[in-house]
């Protein structure tokens, strides 16, 4: 049985670490057969297929299920062809972003943070959707925006973050300002509250976003689930993963759900850092964020042998990491290829002691 996983080329060091990544699809490693169906989705082809690339691929996905996505540029003029990642999450009718932090192996945390911390945020709507322009008034310029935010969507990201729990055995913790805005944050704290009703065992300790921020270095003994509105989500997560040492810590999902809720229809796994210029072409990169977003995609293979080797990507990088081997980041030495090789060779001694 073959695994179509739809691949999203990027830019700069986000192309790099994907193509390192890359080489650990190797059946005799994986135990598994996937089938990569690659589009070159960089900054110089969305711009000369006016992001027809970009559509391409997003109908891919919704054919196969799942997508493994490399960093990109999204350039900063108006007039240019924009952020794919905007494009992508609407065409592919994303709802829900998640980032988990979780410990490093060797690499000491921030404060007292010791236990995993998933930030589940909006993929669509608030404010990166938002409608913007500015009037002049009495010599004064005055700016002004108008967002907007669903019930469905807030529905998705609290049912989300109540089964996140449920399963880490985790706190659903945290919430929007809805004090502040009753009308627009209180519709995602009113499907918190219904869906804590449906997950009645689940620990739910709803706090203001500001509060939550302050009280994340509070160690509760159990995983925190946090849901949030989008762009606090965007800032919350990277501050979480920042926590646990390194922003190449970790993967990002990208999902949607079906009717039932239960299982993703499609998700999309990518890296949470950026393009990294400064680093592009010195193989200093840190390459584990993108390979556990291999092994996340795989997670939600149809193939039981895809979910096996999910289990085992990941893994190998915690064998490799309690060896020593790091990249600069985490105060290691090793270059990105260096890395790799350290993965490859765990996964291949797992082959090794199965057969």
């Amino acid at each position: 049985m073959s695994t179509t996983v739809v691949v999203l080329h990027g830019d700069q060091t986000g192309e790099e670490l994907l193509l390192e990544t890359l080489r650990l699809a190797d059946p005799a490693l994986l135990g598994c057969t996937l089938d990569l169906q690659e589009f070159d989705c960089s900054l110089a082809n969305r711009r000369a297929t006016a992001n027809g690339v970009v559509r391409d691929a997003a109908d891919a996905i919704c054919a196969h299920r799942l997508g493994l996505k490399a960093a990109t540029i999204t350039p900063e003029k108006a007039d240019d062809v924009g952020s794919p990642n905007a494009l992508l999450r609407d065409r592919i009718g994303a709802q829900v972003i998640i980032r988990t932090g979780r410990p490093i192996a060797g690499i000491s945390s921030i404060g007292s943070v010791a236990t995993p911390i998933t930030v589940v945020r909006m993929a669509v709507d608030d404010a990166y959707s938002a409608t913007e322009w500015r009037e002049e008034k009495d010599g004064n310029v005055i700016a002004y925006r108008t967002e907007h935010i669903s019930r469905d969507t807030c529905r998705a990201v609290a049912q989300t973050a109540f089964l996140y729990a449920s399963a880490c055995d985790g706190i659903v913790f945290g919430g929007p300002k809805y004090t502040v805005s009753p009308v627009y944050e209180g519709l995602l704290k009113e499907s918190l509250d219904a869906a804590h009703e449906m997950w009645s065992h689940v620990r739910y300790e709803p706090q203001l976003i500001d509060a939550t921020y302050a009280l994340l270095l509070r160690q509760h003994g159990a995983p925190l689930v946090i849901p949030a509105l989008n762009r606090d989500g965007d800032c919350l997560s990277d501050l979480v993963l920042a926590l646990f040492g390194s922003l190449a810590g970790a993967e990002s999902l990208i999902l949607r759900y079906g009717p039932s809720h239960e299982r993703p229809e499609v998700v999309v796994a990518e890296a949470p850092h950026g393009t990294a210029p400064a680093l592009e072409g010195k193989n200093i990169a840190n390459p584990m964020a993108m390979i556990l977003a291999l092994a996340s995609v795989l997670h939600y293979a149809e193939d039981p042998a895809a979910v096996r080797a999910s289990r085992r990507i990941r893994a190998a990088v915690d064998t490799v990491l309690h060896s020593g081997v790091r990249t600069a980041d985490l105060g290691g030495t090793s270059p990105t290829t260096g890395f790799v090789d350290a993965v490859l060779a765990a996964l291949g001694d797992t082959v090794s002691s199965s057969s």
